[in-house]
């Protein structure tokens, strides 16, 4: 029961970061340069406090190196933030949200095909429906998402793809959000700045910001992290493909935007061609008794 609150709140707090990017960006309310920034200095002040505050309750105080990550990290991290706040200028937040997590998984699967990984038929199959759906979704019509907004949510993705790959060795994941946080807070800052420059910012898209930072980002990867351990990698990845969904939801009940045939049947072929080639992946990499030495453990 907790892993199963845990895991439905991370996904919750992962779409909500998609509507209240939506909420503020879409009407003009702040500038998305400063979104990402107040965004980015925000999850490190939650983070970094969240942080101190369980090494100190442990007795380690300033035990451990006082920023971890790295910055190969921080600088996905910085992109992925960027890139989406950008995206959502022009992208309304269900098929921002589906673009962004068919790139992230995607990418990850792309990756481990690059590093020697030889998926079987069923794989590529759903990797190939996956893929077609995103460009069906994107293709020139009436009710496509602009290009340019969807290109900059596929960065958004695949440097999230990046963030996960970088880090997934972590054995502190907590100590290291929050390094990677802290390193990109200072050129968050510079973002706030360059934000306020070219526009002033609503005090409602403001907010926003800070609860997308502080919440749904800080204390959502949190919730995160404290899930990932006890799932599998396939398990983890099969649960993000609901924030879609979720967005989707969200944008249609709160924000009004319309269920397109077009993002109905692009979600469909996306979200089913992924889940399609991680369930081979999984099944592919199960270890099976060997036919004939489990018929010889029959006679005897």
């Amino acid at each position: 029961m907790r892993l199963a609150i845990l895991t439905a709140g991370a996904m919750l707090a992962f779409a909500t970061n998609s509507l209240l990017a939506r909420l503020a960006l879409a009407p003009a309310l702040i500038d998305p340069l400063a979104y990402s920034g107040i965004r980015l200095v925000a999850g490190a002040l939650v983070l970094g406090l969240i942080l101190y505050l369980r090494r100190k309750g442990a007795g380690l105080g300033l035990a451990g190196p006082l920023i971890a990550g790295s910055w190969m990290e921080a600088l996905s991290l910085l992109l992925y933030a960027v890139s989406f706040s950008a995206a959502y200028v022009l992208v309304p937040a269900e098929p921002g949200a589906l673009i962004l997590f068919a790139c992230v998984q995607l990418g990850m699967l792309a990756w481990a095909v690059h590093r020697g990984d030889r998926p079987a038929l069923l794989e590529w199959a759903g990797m190939a429906i996956a893929f077609g759906a995103l460009l069906y979704l994107v293709s020139p019509g009436l009710v496509a998402p602009p290009l340019p907004g969807a290109i900059l949510m596929a960065v958004a993705g695949l440097s999230w793809a990046v963030y996960c790959l970088l880090g997934r060795a972590s054995q502190a994941p907590l100590a290291d959000s929050a390094g990677n946080f802290l390193r990109a807070a200072p050129i968050g800052v510079l973002l706030i700045v360059a934000g306020l420059l070219r526009a002033r910012p609503v005090l409602e898209g403001a907010a926003y910001a800070l609860a997308s930072g502080a919440l749904a980002s800080g204390l959502g990867y949190i919730v995160w992290y404290s899930a990932l351990p006890q799932l599998s990698r396939t398990r983890a990845a099969f649960v993000q493909l609901t924030v879609p969904a979720l967005a989707a939801v969200g944008g249609h009940i709160l924000l009004q935007e319309a269920m397109t045939l077009r993002l109905v049947i692009a979600m469909a072929g996306i979200l089913g061609g992924v889940a399609i080639a991680l369930a081979a992946s999984q099944w592919r990499r199960s270890p099976l008794p060997h036919p004939l030495k489990s018929r010889q453990r029959r006679r005897f």
